[in-house]
């Protein structure tokens, strides 16, 4: 009996002890508590004394969030002074809205209700939904916004360099930038600062407002600051304004996006193809659900997004996504996209007016240009400048701007190609396909291709079909000099199938004739009218036969 009650003595205050333990640790040992005493400490002599240590939270029942980020971060939080320069309490940066109406996590991530460092940045294991990476913070915006109408990079950068060169941040500041009296005072005065041009609007005369000041001036920075802009550059200048939401590197992180065809084989908001998995939320991938065996360094997403577009197979091994052997700099635009690549669960009457113009009245979050057009569908397949492009393990995809292949495909054969894609090969039905291309997007496309090549549709003349040769010579001629490439059945290998219905079905014996005896230059594609050192030349009457061959797989299918 007195074992037993020695027992439960020692038992009792092994558990008060802790009991106490906790108790101090919770209300007296807590860092938050200590950044709260340090805050406190750095505030003038007579707010001190009203400061309370104590567990603050920003709470909005519409949105049924509760962050508690501003435990620490104090001078973010509603009502406390922020202090500038330090990292822990200083101010909320300007960016429109107000922290206390939407809280933290939906534009951060993170966990808002904890208060230890690392459950709060969601750094915890098993935390689904770590924080953005400070360096890609502005990359929370995409959890609301979908910013439209994003230009290739091309035209993005062509704005930019004009913006600066035209002296603009003499007057106007920039994401941080400009807008300060230079020495001597040569330049600088009150103007707008324009990181917002976007979404305060840009008054459509100011180009003749300021060529009006700069014309009075006898001096100062209206006139050596300003002068006369060529349309072709204001317009730049304005798809550059256009892009400026107050998220300094997002749209450029897009635009490179809308330049590199990723919408050719990923979908986002709906909108591209369907060969590779939708991005829509990638950027809020679950760390807890990825396989960082393949990633060297930092075992985090930013890493891992990172490597998987400099070598996407040796990180996610089915992988059919080819290396675009990107640089580094372009890498990490992209991974600052990825992230921003998330959905808040808002109710719809929280939305911006961008995302309900995206995803309610269907507006494209691409500009409609045939190059930005170009850029978003085609190019990871057929090249920045329709060249074509081969990838390790693939088969080659076509050189769409050949002069060759330009000069006698009529813009019907091309707009048809992009409708109806190829049965078998990885070009899909655009036109057909959910969340491909409108008639007119084609259009402009078509149009772009022409401009790449530099060359205009051929006349169409006389009649679609006309081909009466000797079908079995030409599967003897065909089976001899075509089926190395197109393959037997004419499925296509190097080259691409002859028998595909789409082809078949809108081009003419003119152009399967002379891309016979043309061939296409800078590909494998010899000019068959012309003899080789294996070869004799095929005559007009040989070429006919092997069309009227190539006709017979067209009756089949």
């Amino acid at each position: 009996m007195r074992a037993n009650k020695i027992l439960l003595l020692a038992a009792s205050l092994a558990t008060l002890a802790f009991l106490v333990w906790a108790a101090a640790e919770e209300n007296l040992l807590r860092d938050w508590r200590e950044h709260q005493k340090r805050y406190r400490s750095m505030l003038p002599e007579d707010a001190r004394g009203e400061f309370r240590v104590q567990l603050r939270q920003i709470v909005v029942p519409a949105l049924r969030t509760t962050d508690r980020c501003v435990t620490c971060h104090v001078g973010m939080a509603p009502g406390e002074p922020g202090i500038a320069g330090d990292p822990l309490f200083a101010p909320h940066p300007d960016v429109v809205h107000d922290p206390a109406e939407y809280g933290c996590v939906v534009c951060h991530g993170g966990q808002g209700l904890a208060t230890e460092e690392a459950d709060a940045h969601g750094t915890a294991p098993h935390w689904p939904a770590p924080m953005i990476p400070r360096r890609y913070a502005h990359a929370g915006c995409g959890s609301c916004h979908t910013h439209l109408a994003v230009p290739s990079i091309d035209r993005f950068e062509r704005g930019k360099r004009l913006f600066e060169r035209l002296d603009c941040l003499a007057c106007h500041a920039m994401d941080g930038r400009g807008g300060t009296i230079r020495p001597g005072g040569a330049a600088g005065i009150a103007a707008p600062d324009l990181s917002r041009a976007d979404a305060s609007g840009t008054d459509e005369s100011w180009y003749l407002k300021h060529l009006a000041a700069h014309e009075e001036a006898a001096d100062g920075p209206w006139r050596a600051s300003f002068g006369p802009i060529a349309e072709e550059d204001r317009e730049a200048i304005e798809t550059y304004l256009a892009s400026r939401v107050s998220a300094p590197g997002l749209v450029e992180a897009k635009a490179l996006f809308h330049s590199l065809g990723c919408r050719g084989c990923h979908k986002v908001g709906g909108v591209g193809g369907d060969d590779g998995p939708d991005l829509t939320q990638a950027g809020e991938r679950d760390p807890g659900q990825t396989d960082f065996s393949a990633v060297e360094g930092a075992r985090d997403l930013a890493a891992w997004f990172a490597e998987h577009l400099r070598a996407p197979a040796s990180v996610v091994p089915e992988s059919q996504m080819p290396a675009l052997g990107l640089s580094e700099e372009e890498i990490d635009r992209l991974v600052f996209f990825t992230f921003s690549l998330r959905r808040s669960p808002f109710p719809e009457a929280y939305w911006p007016i961008d995302r309900i113009r995206a995803e309610r009245f269907g507006e494209r979050e691409f500009a409609g240009d045939g190059a930005t057009l170009y850029g978003t569908f085609c190019a990871a397949c057929h090249g920045d400048r329709g060249q074509g492009m081969r990838y390790a393990g693939m088969l080659p995809f076509p050189a769409i701007a050949n002069e060759d292949f330009l000069s006698i495909a009529s813009d019907s054969l091309i707009r048809q190609t992009i409708r109806r894609g190829r049965a078998g090969r990885r070009m899909p039905a655009w036109g057909d396909a959910e969340g491909g291309l409108r008639p007119v997007e084609i259009e402009r496309i078509v149009r772009h291709l022409r401009d790449l090549g530099g060359v205009e549709a051929p006349e169409e003349t006389g009649p679609a079909r006309w081909a009466k040769g000797d079908a079995a010579e030409g599967a003897r001629l065909y089976s001899a000099s075509c089926a190395g490439c197109h393959g037997g059945t004419g499925a296509g290998a190097e080259g691409p199938s002859l028998a595909d219905p789409v082809l078949l079905g809108s081009a003419t014996d003119t152009y399967l004739a002379e891309t016979i005896a043309r061939g296409r230059r800078g590909t494998t594609m010899e000019a068959f009218a012309r003899p080789s050192t294996t070869r004799p030349a095929y005559s007009r009457e040989e070429i006919e036969s092997i069309v009227t061959f190539l006709r017979t797989w067209e009756k089949r299918s």
